[in-house]
């Protein structure tokens, strides 16, 4: 998923591997702490009014300007990846996800029963509203 956002990419890189910010933009993730600063955390997330979890994870790269990945712990097992591209003046912001395992069956039944049967679905329409919420954040700022 990408969006072209008016602003640099130092700003947005800055902005993005803060994970202590990642609950403003994130339609998920509520709160975010470093365990290890620049290396470990954990969040808390949530989907719809019940189904709340936190969640460790590391920090796999750190480019500033260029890019910044994390892997969520088990039972997620989920590699996140923010790339930032000049566009003219602009940046272009790609959001990836991928599986490292499938989930397990107890977490699946608890997103089926927060509304979010169709996981991949539900991923996507997040990352999409993560980039609008970044965007708005630099774009609203200027």
């Amino acid at each position: 998923m990408s969006r072209v956002i008016k602003a640099s990419r130092e700003e947005l890189h800055a902005f993005v591997s803060d994970l202590t910010r990642m609950g403003e933009i994130s339609p998920e993730n509520k709160n975010t702490r470093w365990t290890q600063p620049g290396k470990r955390f954990t969040g808390r997330n949530a989907i719809g009014p019940f189904y709340r979890w936190s969640m460790g994870g590391t920090v796999t790269e750190n480019v500033p300007g260029a890019s910044f990945a994390f892997l969520t712990d088990s039972p997620s097992e989920t590699h996140w990846r923010y790339t930032f591209e000049p566009v003219e003046d602009d940046t272009r912001v790609t959001e990836t996800m991928r599986k490292h395992a499938p989930q397990i069956r107890p977490v699946v039944f608890l997103q089926d029963l927060s509304g979010a049967r169709d996981r991949r679905a539900h991923l996507e329409s997040g990352m999409r509203r993560t980039l609008e919420r970044l965007a708005a954040k630099f774009e609203n700022a200027a």
